[in-house]
């Protein structure tokens, strides 16, 4: 159950077999594909505050039954979903502060 609350992550391996970890920020399902923004997860704190706003987008695509994420090679594509999840981040944060507001004139 601690779970829950807690943020989703995934491990990914790179071509030279070296496994990353990433914090699964969003997804978005739509008529091109799936595709997930990730944000990696470091333990040295230095490293963390230099990657600050650096997130990845890739693809997840169909590997005979199996499902793997890509690098996007469409930079167009790759311009408009950073919109798209830029602006969902906005979101998010906005309903964030809105609500601690709220909770603070109480």
């Amino acid at each position: 159950m601690n779970d829950e609350y807690g943020p989703d992550l995934l491990t990914l391996v790179d071509d030279e077999g070296k496994e990353h970890e990433f914090e699964v920020l969003d997804v978005i399902d739509n008529d091109d594909g799936t595709f997930y923004a990730l944000l990696p997860t470091f333990e040295d704190p230095q490293q963390k505050l230099d990657a600050e706003g650096t997130y990845y987008i890739f693809q997840s695509i169909d590997n005979n039954g199996e499902e793997e994420l890509a690098e996007i090679e469409d930079q167009a594509l790759l311009d408009r979903l950073a919109s798209q999840f830029e602006a969902h981040f906005a979101e998010l944060y906005d309903d964030d502060d809105e609500d601690e507001e709220d909770h603070t004139e109480e």
